[in-house]
């Protein structure tokens, strides 16, 4: 089959294996998957990750092992990307994203879905209502890391929250807060990104608005640059003893002097880390027809001409790029 592989460079290895599920396992079919800047930080060496890319995926159950439902059989499905011992408090918890001995798909022990058939757990598939178109379908799992953020933090109706950063994940965050009609304010560097949110009713700044008269005012601020400087203009917007919601991982050069941090201890701001999210709260919502993911979609490649897709996804400005096999 058909893979896209990464080791120490990127290629579309033709006759790789087809994987030999166990009895708890299902083999799913790809249809689409989308680019994740993950997916483009393991090229750069992330995580030392080696093998098949991707893990945003819609795809139809191909066949099933001896201990799974065979009605799972050519269903549409999405699936949850962590993959859990199921033999710890964690798992017991159904906190497998967060289980020591997990692997997650296409980015750590575990191949992706940016090949022609794939595996996983039975536990992790969720089939997809017809509501949810594919192209939908592939935003499944960054939108549920947007929802994520409800989960761990409660926002009041009459909270003052803002998210900072208008790349990809900013956005998803936009749409998940828009169909959860919370009152936001999303701050980034591109005005015709933040033109999406505008559309949808929220209130926008260009980061170089920012002044005085709002520093300090937001009950909740959400960090979605991956930046130290995002951080910490983040951090100067967060109102004293508020919530700083750090949605992306921040690496730092030893050299630039590190991060200031004492406005987080004298203002007494609560810092919440947020990772992935659980996918049936986002499917429910996505049936509603509650969120539309396509004023996101940059481009549509075929998996053949993935160096183009993946040169689109590296370029400045680009916002979701997705690949077709």
């Amino acid at each position: 089959m058909r893979a896209l592989v990464y080791d120490e460079k990127l290629k579309l290895e033709k006759n790789y294996p087809i994987p030999t599920i166990g009895e708890d396992e299902v083999l799913i079919k790809t249809k689409m998957v989308g680019i994740c800047n993950t997916d483009y930080e393991i090229t750069k060496g992330y995580m030392g990750y080696k093998g098949v890319l991707g893990h945003e995926f819609v795809g139809i159950v191909e066949k099933t092992g001896a201990n799974v439902d065979k009605n799972l059989l050519n269903k549409r499905v999405v699936g949850e990307i962590n993959l859990g011992c199921n033999n710890c408090s964690y798992c017991a918890k159904n906190l497998q994203r967060h289980c020591p001995n997990r692997s997650t798909l296409g980015i750590y022990k575990k191949d992706g879905c940016f090949s022609e058939y794939f595996s996983l757990p039975k536990e992790n598939v969720i089939v997809l209502p017809d509501e949810i178109d594919d192209i939908t379908a592939t935003f499944v799992e960054p939108l549920s890391a947007a929802y994520e953020i409800i989960e761990q933090v409660h926002i009041k109706p009459d909270s003052k929250v803002a998210i900072l950063g208008d790349g990809k994940l900013g956005l998803c965050i936009s749409l998940v807060f828009n169909a959860l009609n919370i009152d936001y304010t999303h701050i980034g560097k591109h005005l015709e990104k933040l033109e999406i949110s505008k559309k949808l009713g929220a209130k926008t700044m260009l980061l170089d608005e920012i002044n005085n008269d709002i520093r300090k005012t937001f009950d909740v601020v959400v960090e979605a640059t991956g930046s130290k400087s995002g951080f910490e203009t983040s951090a100067s917007l967060t109102k004293p003893r508020g919530t700083l919601v750090l949605k992306s991982t921040i690496a730092t050069n030893p050299n630039d002097g590190g991060l200031n941090l004492s406005g987080i201890v004298v203002d007494e701001i609560t810092i919440v880390g947020s990772r992935c999210g659980q996918f049936k709260p986002m499917i429910r919502l996505l049936k509603k027809g509650l969120i539309d993911v396509k004023p996101l979609v940059d481009s549509i490649y075929e998996v053949d001409d993935f160096e183009e897709a993946f040169k689109r996804n590296a370029m400045k400005n680009t916002l979701k790029v997705l690949v077709k096999f």
